[in-house]
């Protein structure tokens, strides 16, 4: 796999990557837990700027983004605005949405953008291409809080997300039950086996799907998600309990 290279970090080769999101509600409180994260075994933060309470002002955002940048030191910073149709918290139009997305890729402080990949036709790729001009390289995301979908269909939402030009393809779904988890294993195996120039992440949320998070390297996902104090979604394990964890199925499971 050719790995994404942010800063100093390679996310799709080794160990997958430990990202923790940053979910507070105002400056000063991202701020502390910038500084509360980085001296976390973690590789990635994320800037979950649909909880931030200015969020739809482009100069406080940027403002916010240049504090987090000195806070974090040389971890690299996802930017992510997740709307309240993808499961975050959001009510935002498409055109706010891109533009506030564009200024953080702009702003030099922000390495990775998340993009959602399912917004209206025509769209993604556009501002994919403006994202990767402004100097920032761009995670495709989609999100299922209520179900898993097939094996073929989650196949399909990570190519769509490849043809749109994204670095990187995520996915994070819901199980309803054991079979739904494998299903979702068996289609990141599929996936990464097919496409090995491009990392992608793959989650299946939920206590049942924990085993997700902590298995990706066998399967082929490149980064899972971990928390510090709060989390963003269901099943997030304690960052310093999966570094753990990760560690042992490197060492026992993958061939070296």
């Amino acid at each position: 796999m050719n790995p994404v290279i942010v800063r100093n970090i390679k996310i799709g080769e080794g160990k997958p990557k430990i990202c923790v999101p940053i979910v507070e509600k105002t400056t000063p409180q991202i701020i502390t837990k910038a500084k509360e994260i980085s001296k976390c075994c973690i590789h990635v933060a994320e800037w979950r700027a649909d909880w931030y309470e200015d969020v739809k002002s482009q100069e406080k955002v940027i403002k916010t983004a240049g504090m987090l940048r000195e806070a974090l030191g040389e971890i690299p910073l996802l930017f992510t605005i997740r709307t309240m149709q993808e499961g975050g918290e959001l009510q935002i139009s498409p055109e706010k949405y891109k533009e506030i997305n564009l200024a953080a890729a702009g702003s030099g402080f922000v390495d990775l953008v998340d993009v959602e990949a399912f917004m209206e036709e025509g769209t993604v790729k556009d501002l994919i291409e403006k994202i990767h001009k402004a100097g920032a390289k761009v995670i495709a995301s989609n999100h299922d809080f209520e179900k898993t979908p097939e094996k073929e269909e989650i196949v399909r939402r990570l190519l769509y997300m490849l043809q749109s030009g994204a670095d990187i393809q995520k996915i994070a779904v819901m199980p309803r039950c054991k079979e739904d988890v494998l299903s979702l294993l068996s289609a990141t195996a599929e996936f990464s086996e097919k496409h090995k120039d491009c990392p992608i992440v793959t989650m299946s949320m939920g206590a049942e799907g924990m085993v997700s998070r902590i298995v990706g390297e066998v399967f082929g996902s490149a980064l899972t998600f971990g928390s510090v104090g709060k989390t963003s979604a269901p099943g997030q394990i304690a960052a310093d309990k999966l570094a753990g964890a990760l560690d042992m199925v490197h060492t026992c499971c993958v061939p070296h």
